[in-house]
């Protein structure tokens, strides 16, 4: 059985096409727009923000850059402020997924309109150190607030069942219901 030359292009052009790696599964790579630094004991952390002013309820990019690298290190990130979970409070410091020279939150959000600190603990080669970037402004929701958001968004909803209900009305599918004996 002999395959045809369409059959073996089109083979070749699947193959390449789910094969081959589409630039929209690369990594975006992070900017950093701002940065401050922290002395956490003997270690300096340089802290870079993917967005500056931090607006409320925005994700962004944090990323962690302790001076001599990561080797060797590890460490807690204690988030202090209006709205952080019990989940989020103290988390380990992890590499940035996007990133993974430095340590980084990726795609995180500040919940409310507030200045926050970040108390970062860092255990390495020259002990144990502690610092706060305190006073990190974070300004109002980029945006409608969120009734009016959410009010603009059910309308649609409230529309449809409207439609529904006039519909059913004028139906009237008891009516048309005959009983099988």
């Amino acid at each position: 059985m002999r395959i045809g030359f369409a059959a073996r292009l089109i083979a070749a052009v699947t193959v390449v096409l789910v094969a081959a790696p589409a630039p929209a599964y690369a990594y975006e790579p992070v900017e950093v727009v701002h940065t401050e630094r922290v002395q956490a004991g003997p270690y300096a952390i340089t802290v870079g923000f993917s967005r500056w002013p931090v607006r409320a309820m925005q994700s962004l990019d944090f990323s962690f850059i302790p001076d001599g690298g990561l080797t060797g290190k590890s460490g807690t990130l204690e988030q202090i402020g209006p709205g952080i979970e019990d989940d989020d409070v103290v988390t380990p410091l992890a590499r940035h997924p996007r990133k993974r020279d430095v340590w980084g939150l990726d795609i995180a959000a500040l919940p409310a309109e507030s200045a926050y600190t970040f108390r970062f603990t860092v255990d390495g080669p020259a002990g144990r150190g502690v610092g706060e970037l305190r006073d990190i402004p974070v300004v109002a929701q980029p945006g409608p607030p969120l009734g009016l958001s959410w009010a603009v968004a059910v309308l649609p909803l409230l529309a449809f069942l409207g439609f529904m209900t006039v519909a059913w009305r004028r139906v009237r599918p008891s009516r048309h219901l005959t009983l099988l004996d």
